[in-house]
């Protein structure tokens, strides 16, 4: 798990200075990798005492232990070769790698356990991965509702209850609408799903599940046309489709278990 899953895991118990620390780790990576306690600690104007709260809020032993994870990661790449092709290539290998080792159960919990399951999109790309999503589960008969727009947003969640579930579908995590419904549904306990790129995000500490993915850019322009990198949205798409044959195995493991079980006189 990168560290980006475990701060949206454990945000709501991280406290102002626990957040300077982290946009201080998150800002010089690299130098966080090799940096000592009482370093941190200087830079961040806090005491190395609160370092270790820090480190132990997140389920570590102490900061060595938070640091051996940073050493772990691996830099994310942002430039690639002119060999698009072949760099693409290799991104989706990634990507599948990636997507297709991680745990879906969670998730696909409570698809199966929910009475409705609503899902909103906060950009264009994330609508088709709505409509993606409503294609694949229609073929269990899971009927996800899409909302789109402010109005019919805060229409439907009057309506929702502790047994639907709803899935956020987000880029940034930080949409002000998604957010803002997220905080509403969890204080009314109504389970939620968000799928957003891999950093740390509000919607993503709100969430009873989480799916992350990252999209990668790809030079594809002459530098002199001032033009942004190509931008590769197809880790979602990705990442729905795994999910969907997880909740399908997920289906299984179940009938599998209750088969099993022994029947009582």
């Amino acid at each position: 798990m990168r560290l980006e899953e475990i701060i949206n895991k454990h945000r709501e118990n991280l406290n102002d200075t626990d957040m300077v620390i982290w946009k201080y780790i998150l800002n010089h990576r690299s130098e966080a990798r090799h940096i000592s306690i009482h370093e941190l600690a200087r830079d961040c104007a806090v005491s190395s005492t609160t370092i270790v709260r820090f480190a132990q809020k997140l389920g570590f032993d102490g900061f060595g232990e938070l640091k051996a994870v940073l050493k772990m990661e691996t830099a994310e790449q942002s430039d690639y070769s002119a060999d698009v092709l072949n760099d693409l290539g290799k991104f989706y290998r990634q990507i599948w790698d990636k997507l297709s080792t991680s745990n879906y159960d969670d998730a696909s919990r409570l698809i199966h356990e929910s009475n409705r399951v609503f899902a909103f999109a906060s950009g264009v790309v994330q609508q088709n991965v709505v409509e993606e999503l409503k294609r694949l589960f229609f073929y269990d008969g899971v009927l996800i509702y899409s909302v789109q727009g402010r109005v019919e947003l805060e229409t439907i969640l009057r309506t929702l209850t502790p047994d639907d579930v709803f899935i956020f579908v987000s880029l940034s995590g930080e949409t002000t609408m998604a957010v803002e419904a997220a905080r509403e549904l969890k204080l009314r306990d109504i389970p939620i799903i968000s799928i957003t790129q891999l950093h740390d995000n509000t919607l993503a500490s709100l969430s009873t599940a989480n799916m992350y993915v990252s999209p990668a850019q790809f030079q594809i322009y002459d530098a002199d046309e001032e033009r942004a990198p190509y931008k590769s949205m197809m880790p979602y798409f990705v990442l729905i489709e795994i999910w969907y044959i997880k909740y399908r195995l997920y289906l299984q493991k179940l009938k599998e278990k209750t088969n099993k079980t022994p029947k009582t006189e």
